[in-house]
């Protein structure tokens, strides 16, 4: 569950949050989590369990979708998250990448990229130091910025939604379950890119995923959803080599699954 003695300085605390759709499907019951600065925290557990419902109710998406909190509260940086738009959210240092590699596809990367620092607000200065640094940290996007982005790999398309969101730059970087669809390799390299991320620059990152070898691999803290509960919460590395938990939340299938998220 949620550790209250951190919560009240947390950058994102979410507190026993529920949520439905189309006033009728509850997808949460009673979910907590906190993200402190500074941290990678992992938001794990199996398809159905209420991942990406979270995100959206971090991010302040659900409506779009005609849902909506029913009880609860998420504060990000002080902030009550449903009395923010998703555009404000972005200015204040929300980043999302959605599921599914979303990305303009008849448009190129780099213009993908300026999008993320328009959004912010960003003169022409900063774009072009904002570009430079997205291009050190995913060198692959240099070669590739004059190429449409639905021309390129998963994994391109990929680097290019996380590099949109890191133009804004976002104090916290929420991501959608990066790994869905693409090779071990390339998930590897963009695990390790993000923590690299966070170690040199104090990005704090939410990441929901169902690849939880990963996911327990890189982050700090982890979060245990099951049908829209959160039912553990605790430290990555006490948790790592704790079988019994991994096979009674997540099951073998899961953690065998190092191609999907």
């Amino acid at each position: 569950m949620s550790r209250p003695d951190q919560a009240w300085d947390a950058l994102l605390s979410v507190d026993r949050v529920a949520a439905i759709y189309n006033d009728s499907i509850m997808a949460l019951h009673e979910v907590s989590l906190t993200v402190q600065r500074g941290e990678i925290t992992a938001l794990i557990g199996a398809n159905g369990a209420g991942k990406t419902t979270t995100l959206k109710a971090v991010s302040n998406l659900l409506p779009a979708e005609r849902g909506h909190l029913t009880s609860g509260e998420i504060r990000f940086m002080g902030h009550n998250v449903s009395r923010a738009t998703p555009a404000k959210l972005v200015g204040l240092g929300l980043a999302t990448v959605l599921e599914g590699r979303h990305c303009f596809r008849t448009l190129t990367v780099e213009e993908n990229l300026i999008t993320g620092g328009v959004a912010r607000g960003s003169s022409r200065q900063e774009l072009d130091r904002d570009l430079e640094r997205i291009y050190t940290v995913f060198p692959r996007l240099r070669d590739k910025r004059k190429t449409i982005s639905g021309l390129t790999s998963g994994g391109e398309q990929q680097m290019t939604a996380i590099g949109r969101a890191l133009m804004s730059r976002p104090k916290l970087l929420v991501l959608d379950e990066p790994s869905m669809g693409l090779a071990p390799r390339i998930v590897q390299q963009i695990f390790h890119t993000l923590k690299q991320l966070n170690e040199s620059q104090g990005l704090s990152i939410l990441v929901a995923e169902q690849n939880s070898t990963v996911a327990l691999q890189y982050a700090d803290s982890v979060v245990v959803l099951e049908t829209g509960f959160t039912v553990l919460e605790g430290l990555a590395a006490e948790l790592r080599d704790r079988t019994d938990i991994k096979n009674f939340y997540l099951g073998e299938s899961a953690l065998a699954n190092s191609d999907h998220g």
